[in-house]
């Protein structure tokens, strides 16, 4: 049986890839700060589908928590065939109204972290020729919009740069842009959801399902959403001034309120 590891994996898109992969046989390694939530969920998904599941507890915003990650990943005699890099989090408020502490915090779990155990996992991958990683972005990735989008923007360049690099490694990279995903990403930043439009919100079974579909064609990048890809479609033939407008408005309107 081959072996996923997520972090963030106790709630959200990350919850959902653990719950897919469980139920396609995969063991896993969950990675999150609750250890009693990773004990409760990976007790419920050998119960439910008698995979293992260990728990690895680690703050992705520490260098401790990263290196015990690490080392997870380098095991040689308990290989990882797949790495979700989930772990993410965002900010309320505007530029300049963000402590730079918060900041600093931020692209330490999204940057740093995810180049690390993506060096790490890949590492190991290329040894065996084979393996897979999921980088989680964000549609946000694609629009001038505040800090977070710039994080995941460099999480999408990194992850489609590093998969040319290892072309032919039977390495694959695949950075996930998913838009608004009903998790508890808005509740622990204290972003009101109530303005966001019903269609705009997706399924995060149904997302991971696009993104695994994906995954196995051996693509880059995932927008796992026929709405959202024709939104990324427009986004790509808009102006640059224009979209820098048009995305401050729409993040006064849908951002955090």
């Amino acid at each position: 049986m081959t072996t996923a590891l997520i972090t963030g994996a106790t709630a959200g898109i990350g919850a959902a890839f653990a719950r897919r992969l469980a139920a396609d046989g995969h063991n896993l390694v969950l990675v999150a700060r609750d250890t009693e939530r990773l004990r409760e969920q990976a007790t419920e998904l050998h119960d439910r589908h008698g995979i293992e599941a260990e728990v690895l507890r680690a703050d992705l915003s520490e260098d401790e928590g990263i290196a015990v990650v690490e080392e997870r990943l380098t095991d040689r005699r308990h290989p990882v065939d797949l790495l979700v890099n989930n772990a993410g989090f965002g900010n309320k408020g505007q530029y300049l109204d963000v402590p730079m502490a918060d900041e600093l915090k931020m692209l330490k779990v999204h940057c740093e972290a995810v180049l690390r155990l993506t060096s790490a996992a890949a590492t190991a991958m290329r040894e065996r020729g084979r393996g897979g990683v999921v980088n989680v972005a964000s549609v946000a990735a694609f629009v001038p919009r505040g800090t977070y989008g710039a994080s995941k923007a460099w999480v999408v360049q990194f992850t489609q740069g590093a998969a040319k690099d290892l072309a032919g490694s039977g390495v694959r990279l695949m950075a996930l842009c998913p838009g608004f995903v009903r998790t508890e990403f808005h509740q622990r930043a204290g972003m009101g959801t109530g303005n966001i439009p019903g269609w705009m919100w997706l399924d995060a079974d149904k997302l991971v399902a696009a993104a695994l579909a994906d995954l196995a064609r051996g693509r880059s990048l995932s927008i796992p959403d026929p709405r959202y890809k024709a939104l990324m479609g427009v986004v790509k033939l808009t102006p640059r001034g224009l979209l820098g407008g048009v995305t401050s408005r729409t993040g006064r309107k849908y951002g955090p309120q």
